[in-house]
């Protein structure tokens, strides 16, 4: 009996399972349109803040993203219809099902709403204030 049989829990099959579907989603995500690409990686450097219940879900959960991205490129749907007017609200809703949380700094917040807006082709300055209650820049997004 080798460790990879299922009498033993499939421990090489629980090893490169998860190995094989991120490399799958990688080669998916290099695959779409350079905003939307953009968009994909913002997310999941977001994503990677939050704690997985299981490898099954932490794969699916890059597969999910992949497979949205994919299809709003094939239908032409702005990258902003897909996100909404907040990123990050947008990342942590999609998240939940798949996480039992996790702490996400306000720097990571402030990346990922930048990454959105540069991928939306939105011209982004900070001002000096930030907003209140939360740490984050208020961003002029007029040319």
């Amino acid at each position: 009996m080798t460790m990879s049989d299922t009498a033993m829990g499939g421990f090489i099959a629980k090893m490169i399972g998860p190995k094989r579907r991120w490399r799958e989603y990688k080669a998916r995500r290099e695959q779409l349109p350079e905003d939307y690409r953009t968009a994909v990686e913002a997310i999941e450097r977001y994503m990677m803040h939050f704690v997985s219940t299981d490898g099954d879900r932490d794969a699916s959960r890059f597969e999910d993203l992949a497979g949205l991205f994919e299809q709003a490129a094939a239908d032409g749907t702005p990258i902003c219809e897909i996100v909404g007017e907040d990123p990050v609200k947008f990342a942590e809703a999609f998240v939940r099902s798949y996480s039992e949380g996790g702490y996400v700094p306000a720097r990571a917040r402030k990346q990922l709403t930048d990454a959105i807006a540069r991928a939306a082709g939105e011209d982004i300055r900070p001002t000096a204030s930030p907003r209140a209650g939360d740490g984050r820049q208020d961003h002029d997004s007029r040319p």
